[in-house]
């Protein structure tokens, strides 16, 4: 297993993260529960072949770092929200391991920016979606505007939504 804590030098993979094709992942909202942002870390932060870390992984490392108990199972309550109230060492743990600053868990403000670093990250994982990113880098700003365009369009055909009404 990777070392959980040390996430490497590149910003868009958790710890021992790989490139490659990951499903789009919805974050935490800003006025999320513990328990909402807890699992948007398990969703978002990978081990190197893309799967989740298991509870038991996450607890071992929260409890090597801790010395404290810290089981999988009371990880599992406190991110389906039967247990609500982590002690400040554990919260601790937990953002050191998901390499999040522990205000994450507390502040509205700065959880709903790490929330959308953490839907980025979710995308750009996606190596086609990262592909496309890189490609556009070097069109003017007109181009990419067309670019915008037209994935709009295909987003708004997807969904099903009728394109907006000309003047």
């Amino acid at each position: 297993m990777a070392d959980p804590v040390t996430h490497g030098s590149d910003p868009l993979r958790g710890p021992g993260q790989e490139s490659g094709a990951e499903p789009s992942v919805a974050a935490a909202p800003a006025t999320a529960t513990l328990a909402e942002r807890i699992d948007a870390l398990f969703r978002v932060v990978r081990r190197s072949h893309r799967e989740q870390y298991s509870h038991e992984e996450v607890a071992r490392a929260c409890r090597e770092s801790t010395g404290e108990s810290f089981s999988a199972t009371y990880l599992w309550q406190l991110r389906t929200g039967r247990r609500d109230n982590p002690t400040k060492r554990h919260l601790e743990a937990l953002s050191q391991f998901f390499d999040v600053p522990v205000a994450y868990f507390f502040d509205d403000e700065q959880s709903a920016a790490i929330a959308r670093e953490l839907e980025l990250l979710g995308a750009l994982r996606d190596a086609e979606i990262r592909n496309l990113a890189l490609r556009a880098v070097n069109l003017s700003p007109e181009g990419v505007g067309t670019i915008t365009d037209m994935i709009e369009v295909i987003a708004r055909r997807e969904r099903g939504t009728p394109p907006p009404a000309t003047p």
